[in-house]
């Protein structure tokens, strides 16, 4: 990505908050075991406003030269041959265009410097308990020096609303790497359709969704895939992802690569023998309907609640027209009881994050969708296979679907409409039992 983009970026936040600095810390290693790390993925705010990927990262934006400020690991070739090139400040400075750039130890030094003459610190604290210390004792330090120079930080506000409101509404450079995204995971989903057989495990499920994202350029996952398979799909993140898969299962993936940094986020449930049973596909339409519904409703201006609340009208419909629930629809919903079916809500923001930054709500009202913004629309219904109150049939059956919505000026987009979702579509795919990949 080009760097200019990384430096617009910090131009918009600079002018939403035209009275203070700006600081944010990067995401650190974890140990896996012993000496052995986690994969890393960067901090997404360090990210998205400089492209810097390495850990131990510290990023400092004032509307004032210096304008951006890094502190970073140091070049160290002993380190380097064994972990990998890192950049060193001089290579940050070059690369990514920031203004400037210091070794992560010079922090305690140069960080007062960059707080000199500014009213407020725009920080998100409570995120690391060790990177609050660092800041406050800076705003400290720098107050000393203040009540001699008059002006010093006195109000440390949170950054994460501003930048999360920027963030929200995507670009056309990020909107293609979010359709690049979905198009390969949709593929992967589709792989899974077309290789699908009773015996298979579901890690073998598992195994060709992600071989999928991996030939196809995918960096990494976007999260831990879920794949469930009868009774475990009424599991909503379950990921042991170890069980067979048997004749009559529905199997449940829910699975999202990322390219660029960008995640998708698709769930399908399919048969794993190609053929609905009566029983599964009277749940299936429910939901289908359900989603249809409330991706219809993705239009700027509409709560963001809108969505969810016409999926659950369009769920407790069905599971009253079926025999699960008996009443009156407005009075199951207000009565919570479609909720031992359908427990979660049907909408999240997508972006860099699966769950990705921007709010919810604007003070006491349902803050309205905006075009540009890229959000989840996937309801579902789980009977549990101990619940004696329904018939038999229903029971240990669990069923989502899930795609990813571009809000736009007109209809709304579906950004994962690669993978079928029309049940007798599905079934076709499910029928074809493609050979597995040579392993």
């Amino acid at each position: 990505m080009n760097r200019d983009v990384f430096a617009e970026r910090r131009r918009r936040l600079s002018e939403a908050c035209p009275d203070g600095v700006c600081v944010f810390f990067g995401t650190r290693e974890t140990l896996r075991n012993g000496d052995v790390h986690n994969p890393y993925k960067p901090d997404s705010d360090v990210w998205y406003l400089t492209g810097m990927a390495e850990p131990d990262t510290v990023l400092v934006i004032r509307p004032d030269g210096p304008k951006a400020t890094l502190f970073v690991r140091p070049r160290d070739k002993v380190r380097e041959t064994w972990t990998g090139r890192r950049l060193g400040p001089e290579g940050v400075v070059r690369e990514l265009g920031v203004d400037a750039a210091y070794p992560i130890g010079d922090l305690s030094k140069e960080f007062p410097k960059l707080l000199e003459g500014r009213r407020k610190i725009y920080f998100s604290a409570g995120r690391d308990a060790d990177w609050d210390r660092i800041v406050f004792a800076q705003i400290a330090a720098t107050r000393a020096q203040g009540r001699r120079l008059g002006v010093w930080p006195t109000d440390v506000c949170d950054v994460a609303p501003t930048l999360g409101e920027i963030r929200l509404r995507k670009s056309a450079l990020e909107l293609d790497l979010m359709r690049k995204a979905a198009a390969v995971t949709a593929e992967g989903h589709l792989a899974a359709m077309r290789t699908i057989r009773p015996g298979m495990s579901e890690t073998q499920v598992q195994a060709v969704v992600e071989y999928v994202f991996r030939v196809r350029g995918s960096e990494r996952l976007g999260y831990p895939s879920i794949v469930g398979a009868g009774r475990n799909a009424t599991i909503l993140h379950y990921v042991e992802n170890n069980q067979p898969v048997a004749d009559g299962d529905l199997v449940l993936v829910d699975a999202g690569c990322e390219f660029g940094g960008y995640t998708a986020d698709i769930t399908r449930t399919f048969p794993a023998n190609g053929t609905w049973s009566p029983a599964q596909r009277a749940l299936y339409d429910v939901v289908l309907d359900a989603q249809r519904r409330a991706i219809s409703l993705c239009r700027p201006g509409v709560p963001f609640t809108a969505p969810h609340e016409e999926a659950v009208r369009a769920l407790t419909e069905g599971l009253i027209r079926l025999g699960l629930l008996s009443g009156e629809r407005d009075a199951l919903i207000a009565s919570g009881a479609y909720q031992r079916f359908y427990m979660h809500r049907t909408s999240h923001w997508l972006g860099l994050d699966v769950h990705d930054v921007g709010a919810y709500v604007d003070g006491d009202a349902q803050r309205p969708l905006v075009a540009g913004a890229v959000l989840t629309v996937e309801p579902g219904l789980y009977v549990s296979e101990d619940d004696d109150t329904v018939d038999p049939r229903w029971r240990g059956i669990g069923i989502r679907i899930e795609d990813d919505v571009l809000v736009t000026d007109g209809e709304p987009e579906i950004l994962t409409s690669g993978v079928p979702k029309d049940p007798d579509a599905v079934a076709a795919e499910c029928a074809k039992r493609l050979p597995l990949p040579a392993w």
